[in-house]
């Protein structure tokens, strides 16, 4: 089992014939992602390496294929109107890979989206990988390996620091989900916290927050009153000065809520465990697992 898709999703790819569209349709194909369509407009028609057609818009696309999933590598101008796009075509999952999206369009899209009863992840995010099953973004599939722990992040190099870590460790992933830092998301913690939770293949979740804003502190609080899976957390950012922009564009320290202190302060008083390094993510979960 897996979350929010599997090996049964069928997958079109936005932007599919750009630099990064295209390098990572390949490895998700090597991966054995169901890469169905791709769209491009104005290269409808024609085929990615002689193998995926490619159609103008994703209507088309869905129409022709029944792909259900999108993924999308287009540049930052036209990522709000492609996640619209895909949610107007009854594409049920929508992963964004675009960083810099202005954050009046994703206020926009975000609401569309969900208005459409569909699911957005990102954007600005590495997307998400079941593995041996599915991968839609640009999660290394040679660091992960199929187990019992989700794991959900706001940091895509931190996500393959931490699954690399677990994998080593022989603590192979469920799903692995990468929510992006921006401060206008699609998908929460909380709502990928509810996913596995309800998830049979799931035993426990790793919680990878950052510096700026409270979404880790709601966590926490869904965390006490929602899991009865073991949630160990860890924060980036913990020596970040106040007031300056760390990486995401969510990173930012307002205040006392937004520190790496409070948050894992938070996290402690709720009953999450929390390492202080991503190496020690391995030994913590043992514990709380086998505890």
């Amino acid at each position: 089992m897996a979350i929010f898709a599997d090996s049964s999703t069928r997958v079109v790819v936005q932007g599919i014939t750009g630099r990064d569209g295209s390098f990572h349709t390949r490895q998700m194909m090597e991966y054995g992602t169901k890469i169905v369509a791709g769209v491009t407009p104005g290269k409808g028609g024609q085929k990615f390496d002689d193998e995926v057609p490619i159609f103008n818009t994703v209507e088309e696309a869905v129409e022709e294929t029944g792909a259900n999933a999108s993924v999308i590598y287009v540049p930052a101008r036209f990522a709000a109107e492609a996640i619209c796009e895909a949610a107007d075509s009854g594409v049920e999952l929508v992963v964004c890979i675009s960083e810099g999206i202005p954050v009046l369009d994703m206020l926009r899209a975000t609401r569309y989206v969900r208005d459409h009863g569909s699911r957005l992840i990102g954007p600005n995010c590495p997307g998400m990988i079941s593995p041996g099953e599915t991968k839609l973004g640009i999660i290394p599939g040679q660091i992960v390996e199929k187990g019992p722990i989700g794991v959900i992040s706001r940091s895509g190099t931190l996500t393959y620091e931490v699954v690399w870590a677990l994998t080593q460790a022989g603590l192979g992933q469920s799903s692995c989900i990468g929510i992006g830092g921006d401060p206008v998301i699609g998908t929460s913690f909380i709502d990928c916290l509810e996913a596995f939770e309800n998830d049979s293949s799931t035993g426990a979740v790793v919680l990878i927050g950052e510096i700026g804003g409270t979404d880790e502190q709601n966590a926490a609080s869904y965390v006490k009153e929602h899991m009865s899976k073991p949630v160990v957390g860890f924060v980036a950012g913990q020596t970040a000065p106040p007031g300056r922009r760390m990486g995401h564009a969510g990173a930012i320290i307002s205040g006392s809520a937004g520190t790496a202190e409070e948050k894992i302060d938070t996290f402690r008083e709720n009953g999450v465990e929390v390492a202080e390094r991503p190496a020690e993510m391995p030994k913590i979960l043992s514990k709380v697992m086998n505890g």
